[in-house]
């Protein structure tokens, strides 16, 4: 998990091309703003409104299921616990596989910074703002309470955070501040919640334009590549360079959905990859090692951080416009919730379903992953669906 895995993919807003008449060196830029204007008129439906990218919507699905496929059958730790051994014994075949499955994160990356790119191309900053909060933390609230209060049964043997660092936990900013985490995965909200940032500094801030978003990208690729260099840590933590490739890919993703072909997007797009593919290795890969629980290959790891990038950029191109099910937009909303409860409450439920109730290892993989889901449903209908306008709505309004 858009943390994955995380922000709505809405419809590009109007006001993208309310920008000033630029000045005489930027009037390719003008040129290419009024073609994004003919282009997204052009597919639109009735009302005005641009199609919806479904497509996008089911990739961060398939985003989240390979997130839970490692997280249930792809690695050990707490997880066996559950299982009440190694998951390589619950999954001969289909464990190696599922260590896979922690590229998901990079594939959520990528789609992040094409959506947010979307989502922030002509909106000021306080909109910016109220539509980042209200999305990502009704939920996230939620989930820290539910695991919080879960894991201080008496009967689960997961041992739960301190009640202050449960406290922290709710800022979302725990993994700065050195306290521990709730949710395993908030990791990469930490990382989105930076990417958001230093985009709403230079992009949405100034006003978004090609050759700023242009800009924006290549500064932040050299300032990446200068913090590797450094090697110092406020750099590391305000540049992340083992991410940032990947939310630069997004964006110029959208720069090609937004006005078509062209080098410099492709350039983008290119040595994000590289990049990218470079940093998965340098992570995930490790030499054979029959000590450890599965071995990722270096063809395998490129090949997972590739079919991201090309499943993105096909969206983009509406090469994917055929899938437009309406279940894809239901499967979109269900990710972000899915993405923050499946890993630690799933510890319980597969417990439960396996070890209690005695059902085999490919059905309780199934069941929890269902369960989650419902879960999710419950998350997106109860707290996202009722708190999320009323959290915007309020930010949108304050009075500064």
């Amino acid at each position: 998990m858009s943390a994955p895995p995380a922000p709505d993919a809405g419809p590009i807003s109007p006001a993208a091309a309310t920008a000033p008449t630029p000045t005489p060196p930027h009037a390719p830029d003008l040129a290419l703003e009024r073609s994004a204007e003919r282009t997204a008129k052009a597919a639109a439906r009735g009302g005005g409104h641009p199609v919806r990218l479904r497509a996008l919507d089911g990739l961060r699905l398939l985003a989240a299921l390979m997130v839970a496929a490692y997280h249930y059958g792809g690695r050990d730790g707490e997880i066996a616990q559950a299982w009440g051994s190694s998951p390589r014994a619950q999954f001969p075949t289909l464990s190696s596989t599922f260590a896979y499955g922690c590229l998901g994160v990079q594939i959520f990356f990528v789609i992040s910074g094409f959506v947010i790119c979307m989502s922030g191309w002509g909106r000021p900053l306080r909109s910016f703002f109220a539509s980042r909060v209200s999305r990502l933390y009704p939920a996230y609230w939620v989930a820290i309470i539910l695991v919080t209060a879960v894991f201080a049964l008496p009967w689960v043997a997961y041992q739960a955070v301190s009640p202050s660092d449960a406290l922290v936990n709710l800022t979302m900013l725990q993994q700065p501040l050195g306290v521990d985490r709730v949710l395993g995965v908030c990791w990469t909200l930490w990382a989105e919640l930076r990417f958001y940032a230093l985009f709403a500094l230079f992009v949405v801030l100034p006003g978004a334009t090609r050759h700023r978003v242009v800009l924006f990208c290549a500064v932040w690729t050299l300032g990446s590549a200068f913090a590797e260099a450094a090697n110092l840590p406020l750099l590391d933590v305000v540049l992340m360079p083992e991410y940032s490739s990947y939310f630069i890919g997004g964006v110029g993703i959208y720069l090609l959905h937004r006005f078509g072909h062209d080098a410099l997007s492709w350039g983008i797009i290119g040595i994000s990859f590289l990049i990218g593919q470079h940093y998965a290795i340098r992570e995930l890969w490790h030499p054979a090692n029959i000590d450890a629980f599965s071995y990722r290959s270096a063809v395998g790891i490129i090949g997972v951080v590739a079919f991201g990038y090309v499943a993105v950029t096909l969206i983009a191109l509406n090469k994917l416009n055929w899938a437009n099910w309406r279940w894809l937009t239901v499967a979109g909303a269900l990710t972000y919730p899915f993405y923050l409860v499946h890993e630690h409450l799933g510890w319980v439920v597969v417990w439960v379903l396996h070890q209690k109730l005695g059902i085999p290892s490919y059905g309780t993989f199934a069941l929890t992953v269902l369960v989650m889901l419902g879960l999710a449903w419950l998350l997106y209908r109860f707290v996202e669906q009722k708190l999320t306008p009323v959290i915007k709505r309020s930010l949108t309004t304050v009075r500064l």
